[in-house]
């Protein structure tokens, strides 16, 4: 089904970082602000994904090679972004790793590091990136959340846990950069049909089961959370701010 997608004419021209933009939903996110115009600098830590698509892509645009849970290489990576491309006005936190594990076996040290995939560099990324936003005036941040939490899923108690801290980031963020007209928003994805979910664990019941449970019965594709994310971003959404904005096609 072909769709006729808006255009913001806000979004062009402005400077946007997306952490994990090589591939999956980020590389739907870094596609779609380049079709607005946008100027991105994306992180990622496949090299070779993050090159192919800055090649795909010829636009003005960076990528720098980055493992977000070393947090001085997550800093270098965006000082790296802002003298290239200058401050941002807009971050787009969607890194993210949803790694299944039985909770029977999970160590301290799996747990910590789960986290630190999953949460401690979206704090980290904006701790970096709002004080350019201060200067310019304003700006906008996007997390990527997760309905697996929500919907009470099993099979990854601590991606779920990270997930569900996205939230209270979000609403505390929000109120702490809210007088600098920084908004702070998250987009909650149900079961996206990347091709990483599709290798791994999309079989023909797992799909016709979620089906089952969305309201809507089709699949959903990374672009509807890529749109989501330019909506927030753009002047559209200029009193949008501590929310959730789901995209999982009303999943129960």
């Amino acid at each position: 089904m072909t769709q006729a997608f808006a255009n913001y004419p806000s979004l062009n021209g402005k400077t946007v970082f997306v952490t994990g933009g090589a591939a999956g939903i980020g590389a739907d996110i870094v596609r779609s602000f380049t079709a607005q115009g946008a100027k991105v600098g994306f992180l990622d830590i496949n090299a070779d994904a993050g090159h192919a698509l800055l090649a795909d892509l010829k636009a003005e645009h960076v990528f720098a090679q980055c493992d977000l849970r070393d947090i001085e290489a997550l800093r270098d990576a965006f000082t790296q972004l802002i003298e290239e491309l200058g401050n941002a006005d807009v971050l787009v936190n969607n890194a993210a790793h949803d790694d299944r594990h039985d909770w029977r076996e999970v160590s301290p040290e799996y747990w910590d590091e789960r986290m630190a995939t999953n949460i401690r560099h979206m704090f980290f990324a904006i701790q970096s990136v709002a004080p350019g936003m201060m200067e310019k005036g304003g700006g906008s941040i996007v997390n990527i959340g997760s309905n697996s939490w929500w919907e009470a899923g099993a099979g990854f108690p601590a991606y779920a846990t990270a997930k569900s801290a996205v939230h209270g980031l979000t609403r505390t963020m929000a109120r702490e950069l809210g007088d600098h007209r920084i908004r702070v928003n998250t987009v909650v994805p149900g079961w996206i049909m990347t091709e990483r979910q599709k290798e791994l664990w999309i079989t023909p019941e797992a799909l016709a089961k979620q089906i089952d449970r969305q309201c809507l019965p089709d699949p959903i594709d990374p672009i509807y959370v890529a749109r989501m994310v330019l909506f927030l971003s753009s002047d559209d959404a200029a009193m949008c701010s501590a929310g959730n904005f789901m995209v999982e096609a009303g999943s129960i």
